[in-house]
């Protein structure tokens, strides 16, 4: 619609924000300059709608079975008749855009958005002969670990309805863990994607940062967005990740060049001539159950009896990790989630005009619609940029290469890292009432292991390591940057070594 011209309250508001010192009468000599400037955002929205996609006719519906609370709504789009994913059900995570199907991100500011067009990893899902079976819950505009915020409900853990199944991708993992589809798509700003699988008992693939185009995702902050597959085997997730890996032209997230590695291919190496390293740091921290660690060193002698090399190895940035990580993706996300309407500005890509309006119209409505997790990023976040104008921002951006070095020196010496996915296993739910302390412990205590790796942009992939008191444990894998086709094998390797994952009691999957 066409940009209402601005009256003279509204400009002199625009000058008292600013602090610009315009008289009243300065005001009106500059109103009509101003309006004839803003002439030129009406030629750009003709222009646009002359370009503009038309959204596809496609049949959607409220779930009426929903197993663990873990669909936002169900389609049946076909793919390509063939392809190597004919046959395959694939759940997409809410935070990304299916054209013609509601998506809400979780979150009641996005409520009543339907995208123009398909998310780059959707058409190309589609053209490799998936079936999309739906959207799956995700957190409030996915910021959070644990599976409580979704304005739909909690999602529910399939090994006990009473935990949470991990956040902010906690629909995927459980409709994977449970069987309900083949594969699904996670989102990965802190964690999103190996949290719920490590919670959930499936495989998690965070690729290496840029490695798989964001474009068509509603976007944290950029320089921590991924997005990737949640399966069941890591076969499936190499397989998934060679359909939507690969340069697109939309995203400067991509380094220039980048293209899909032979995944599927990789995994035949098996564990002959792996060296891994069992990260020291990534254990026994302050919030670390002794199950958990236990578990995942059960695991690690499964490597080493599978005939990798096993050493362990020490990298103490690791631990600084997480505090670098809190400036980027709190203010960060407060300027670019919030205050410019997820997309941000300044790049050059494909953007969602239609998002952008519609999302950053109903937040500033309401505020209150926000969850307890974005209260929080906004009142920190903005009171840093407001103290110190992105000071610490840049700072923590300043001092990631140095994290990133930190891994790489280590790696240079081991193909692989090892540690637990997160350092204990999914808690109980709370209530939808709990206060404000309690929800934030929920939705944040799981990150140290995870966060660092979305600043560094290391590809991870977190597979189940023996069960702790029949709950889930998971095993991360971290490999050098764009070397996800050795970290895949590496899994790989010690999948066919443990004999599979167990699945949670009543779940529909092959024997």
């Amino acid at each position: 619609m066409p940009l209402p011209p601005p009256d003279h309250d509204a400009l002199a508001a625009v000058a008292a924000g600013y602090g610009l010192g315009l008289s009243d009468a300065e005001v009106d000599e500059y109103a009509p300059v101003v309006a004839g400037l803003l002439g030129s955002w009406d030629a750009v929205e003709e222009l646009y709608a002359a370009e503009a996609p038309v959204v596809p006719d496609r049949a959607w519906q409220q779930p009426a079975e929903n197993p663990y609370h873990a669909w936002y709504v169900t389609t049946s789009i076909a793919g390509a008749p063939d392809g190597p994913l004919a046959g395959r059900t694939v759940a997409i995570k809410d935070n990304t855009a299916v054209a013609g199907v509601p998506m809400t991100n979780g979150s009641a500011t996005v409520e009543g958005y339907v995208p123009h067009t398909d998310a780059t990893i959707v058409t190309r899902l589609l053209e490799a002969g998936a079936t999309i079976t739906g959207k799956a819950v995700c957190e409030d505009l996915c910021f959070s670990g644990a599976g409580i915020t979704a304005n739909t409900g909690d999602v529910e853990n399939p090994w006990d309805p009473t935990r949470h199944a991990g956040g902010s991708s906690g629909g995927s993992a459980a409709l994977v863990a449970g069987g309900v589809v083949d594969m699904a798509t996670g989102g990965d700003q802190g964690g999103s994607i190996r949290i719920p699988a490590s919670d959930c008992g499936v495989v998690g693939h965070k690729p290496t940062w840029g490695l798989v185009p964001y474009t068509g995702a509603f976007p944290i902050e950029s320089t921590i967005d991924h997005v990737g597959p949640i399966t069941r085997t890591v076969a499936d997730a190499a397989l998934m990740l060679s359909v939507i890996a690969g340069a697109d032209g939309h995203d400067p997230r991509q380094p220039i060049g980048v293209a899909a590695d032979d995944y599927v291919g990789a995994l035949s190496g098996g564990a002959s001539g792996l060296r891994v390293g069992v990260l020291r740091e990534g254990f026994g921290l302050a919030e670390s159950e002794p199950e958990v660690d236990a578990a995942v060193r059960e695991a690690i002698t499964a490597l080493a009896d599978a005939g990798m090399a096993v050493s362990e190895v020490s990298v103490p940035w690791h631990l600084h990790g997480p505090k670098i990580w809190d400036v980027i993706a709190t203010e960060g996300a407060a300027s670019q989630m919030i205050e410019n309407s997820g997309y941000g500005l300044n790049w050059k890509g494909l953007f969602d005009p239609d998002v952008m309006e519609h999302y950053g119209r109903r937040w500033t409505e309401d505020g209150s619609r926000f969850p307890t997790t974005v209260n929080l990023v906004l009142l920190a976040g903005k009171y840093g940029l407001n103290s110190t104008h992105g000071r610490h921002y840049a700072m923590a951006q300043n001092l990631a290469p140095k994290l990133a070095a930190a891994y790489d020196a280590a790696l240079a010496d081991v193909d692989v890292l090892v540690l637990p996915t997160l350092p204990m296993r999914a808690t109980v739910r709370p209530g939808r009432d709990a206060r404000p302390p309690e929800l934030l412990g929920r939705a944040l205590e799981m990150l140290a292991n995870t966060a660092p790796f979305d600043v560094t942009g290391h590809p991870v992939c977190s597979v189940p390591a023996p069960l702790a008191d029949g709950l889930p444990v998971g095993m991360s894998i971290v490999g050098r940057q764009f070397a996800d086709a050795t970290v895949l094998r590496a899994a790989h390797a010690y999948e066919q070594a443990v004999g599979g994952f167990p699945a949670p009691a009543g779940a529909a999957v092959p024997a």
